[in-house]
């Protein structure tokens, strides 16, 4: 009797996710220089928007809401480069939580002042961000807006049905 081949096997890795619950994701803080004027930001503080902005890619993917990843992306890096741009701060915090069937993200840099989308032409090259914001928001069956002294700036997206527990 001559011995059996041996059989072909490949080891597929799967991808675990922590379970959907109601809980904090991510809440990350970055410190950056105060901006004056209309000058722009100093590159390396423009560049830990992209770093919050992998972190939360990552978090997302790790808690099984892939789904929202390129939303949160674009949401989150315009609420981040906001707080930047206009608020004059020292500190942007960037929290990620989900809550009943929503994924909330709130940006806060402690300053007050609310933000507010602008109406803008078809040649303005900036003013568009909170116009995207609110158009996401709305998609998903969430919603935007800021605290009451304007020190955070937050939107919530519903979390997809396939990705709840």
């Amino acid at each position: 009797m001559s011995p059996r081949p041996a059989e072909a096997t490949t080891a597929v890795r799967t991808h675990r996710t922590a379970l959907l619950v109601d809980g904090e994701v991510m809440n990350e803080r970055i410190v950056v220089a105060p901006r004056r004027g209309d000058g722009m930001p100093r590159p390396r503080d423009a560049a830990r928007v992209g770093v919050l902005r992998r972190m939360a890619a990552a978090k997302l993917k790790h808690r099984g809401l892939d789904a929202l990843i390129g939303d949160v992306l674009l949401i989150s890096s315009e609420l981040l480069t906001n707080a930047l741009l206009h608020s004059g701060t020292t500190e942007i915090t960037l929290n990620l939580a989900v809550r009943g069937e929503c994924l909330r993200i709130t940006v806060v840099d402690g300053m007050p002042g609310r933000a507010e989308r602008r109406k803008v032409d078809d040649e303005a090259e900036t003013g568009r961000g909170l116009g995207l914001v609110e158009v996401l928001a709305e998609q998903s069956g969430g919603t935007w807006g800021t605290s009451e002294d304007g020190a955070a700036t937050w939107c919530s997206l519903r979390v997809p049905a396939g990705q709840r527990e």
